[in-house]
């Protein structure tokens, strides 16, 4: 009977696998990274981000560090005088948990005035489905290979039953 119910859940995991939204992970400043003289609004204007995605801020941690602060402290360019705020490694990832508006700062002594600063805002939901290309169609149709194999294994699980 044991058997029997592996199967029958494996089924459910296999049918409903397609529909399990893939968070994006994004690279703040894309190739350029984290660093001056690049402008995250321009950068943030295009994207749409959303509760479970990340980002990622690749910089040189001798020279940059990455806060996240308040609405206020974001407007006054203000670093927070606690450390445990900050970010340090050079290669530091942030989950993006929370609906609303994030902002972000580089806490070092003036570079959050000269422009080194991110103000996004996370929505709720699932990003729309990207435009087809060659590497989508090929997943779909592994999609597609996965909902027919979870409705043969269901069947066959549930004739296995009776």
């Amino acid at each position: 009977m044991a058997v029997h119910r592996s199967l029958v859940i494996f089924a459910i995991v296999a049918f409903m696998a397609p529909t399990i939204s893939l968070a994006m992970d994004y690279v703040v400043g894309d190739d350029n990274g984290w660093k001056l003289e690049v402008n995250y609004t321009d950068w943030a204007k295009d994207k749409q981000f959303y509760v479970g995605d990340t980002l990622l801020f690749k910089y040189n941690n001798a020279s940059h560090n990455v806060y996240k602060v308040t609405g206020d402290d974001f407007n006054s360019c203000n670093v927070p005088s606690n450390n445990s705020l900050g970010l340090f490694t050079g290669n530091d990832k942030i989950n993006l948990a929370a609906a609303g508006k994030k902002w972000y700062i580089c806490g070092v002594t003036g570079h959050c005035n000269q422009g080194m600063k991110l103000k996004i805002t996370v929505l709720d939901g699932t990003a729309p489905a990207p435009p087809p290309n060659a590497a989508s169609t090929l997943l779909a149709k592994a999609t597609n290979f996965r909902i027919v194999l979870g409705m043969t294994l269901s069947i066959a699980a549930a004739l296995i039953m009776v």
